[in-house]
């Protein structure tokens, strides 16, 4: 059986590559073109966890605003916050701005070109930033996405289940990973991960590693790789009050920065408990009516969120919170469950919508999920 080879994928790859903004493709790269480490590092930062076709919008948004690390390094947190607001996992977000400010205040606005280096930066975690150092600087680092464990899950055909197995494949990709051109591996490898080796109904056929693929001779391959049991993810009960102002303005407080949804704005509520929906004190004294119930799901628990909402005059805020003007909360850092809560109160759309789904004269383009 052939052994699997970097350059039958990266072959593959200079034919089907994905047309990503934040990437160079493999003909500019073989000219010398690398891609801006700041784009590589936005582009990593936001798909944790998320896919090419929710990030896409963001990221273009996000450089039309802050084009340059310096740019994003100056920026007010709250407007950073508020462009990130939809997009989920806010964390990333305040991690964001401390690596952008980081990077502005100790390394003169230029990221380093080690993985050691890079992993030091505030959010930049293993992952990360074995992909800035291979996508952006060429280092032969070996890069390792849910894509990439899928392959060589397969490729080898590892019984172990995840997590547990995820040292060995680190350990097999890093014995894959070329010395010349790392940074295209590795997307490559993503890619392969994304649009052939896919979690159901895999392309083999189609594969540039077909040959020496284990699972595929064995034909399990939709199987692997192996994961372990899930635990029941628990419901959680709270309940929110929406206060609308006269000029619709709506009453807002801010969470703590630590924490779920840390520094992210939210409609007064009470605490998300398991068992029977908690009682919470309003706001304030007001004729306050059910306006129904809002569901959400995060990722170790369900929430559901009963709502109440009241129309109230011309009065000040409650300690702690503020008024925010009805025409500022669709672009406003309102993560997504409060939206939710927002649209159910006031049978009013809060969606965050792009400059770019705004443009009617955007090209429309075909995206693959990560």
């Amino acid at each position: 059986m052939p052994a699997p080879s970097a350059t039958a994928l990266l072959d593959w790859y200079d034919v089907h590559a994905r047309r990503l903004p934040w990437r160079v493709p493999p003909e500019d790269r073989a000219l010398g073109v690398l891609p801006d480490p700041y784009r590589v590092w936005l582009s990593e930062v936001m798909l944790q966890q998320t896919t090419v076709a929710a990030v896409k919008s963001y990221f273009l948004d996000f450089l039309a605003r802050w084009p340059t690390l310096p740019a994003l390094a100056a920026a007010p947190r709250d407007d950073v916050m508020a462009a990130w607001a939809g997009l989920g996992y806010y964390s990333r977000a305040r991690n964001l701005k401390a690596c952008a400010e980081a990077v502005a205040r100790d390394h003169g606005g230029r990221f380093p070109d080690t993985v050691e280096g890079l992993a030091a930066l505030p959010g930049i975690g293993p992952y990360t930033a074995a992909a800035i150092a291979a996508i952006a600087f060429d280092v032969p680092a070996a890069v390792v996405d849910g894509n990439v464990e899928r392959v060589v899950a397969r490729l080898f055909a590892l019984e172990t289940p995840l997590p547990d197995v995820k040292p060995e494949i680190r350990r097999l990709t890093a014995t894959l990973t070329p010395q010349q051109r790392p940074g295209d591996f590795a997307q490559a490898m993503m890619d392969l991960g994304a649009t052939i080796c896919t979690p159901k109904r895999p392309a083999c056929a189609l594969c540039p590693w077909s040959a020496p693929c284990l699972a595929r001779r064995r034909g399990d391959a939709e199987t692997l790789p192996r994961r372990r049991a899930k635990a029941e993810r628990p419901t959680r009960y709270g309940v929110a009050f929406v206060a609308r102002r006269h000029d619709d303005a709506l009453l807002v407080r801010r969470r703590p920065d630590k924490g779920l949804l840390g520094g992210m704005l939210e409609v007064p509520g009470g605490d998300w408990r398991e068992g029977a929906p908690p009682e919470a004190a309003p706001p304030f004294p007001a004729d306050w009516k059910t306006a129904g119930e809002v569901e959400h799901t995060f990722t170790h628990f369900h929430l559901v969120l009963s709502v109440k909402m009241a129309e109230v005059g011309d009065r000040p805020p409650p300690a702690g919170c503020f008024w925010l003007d009805a025409a500022a909360v669709a672009g406003e850092a309102l993560p997504s469950v409060m939206r939710k809560v927002v649209e159910a109160a006031t049978d009013r759309p809060a969606r965050r919508q792009s400059r770019h789904a705004r443009n009617v004269l955007a090209p429309k383009r075909t995206i693959f999920d990560r």
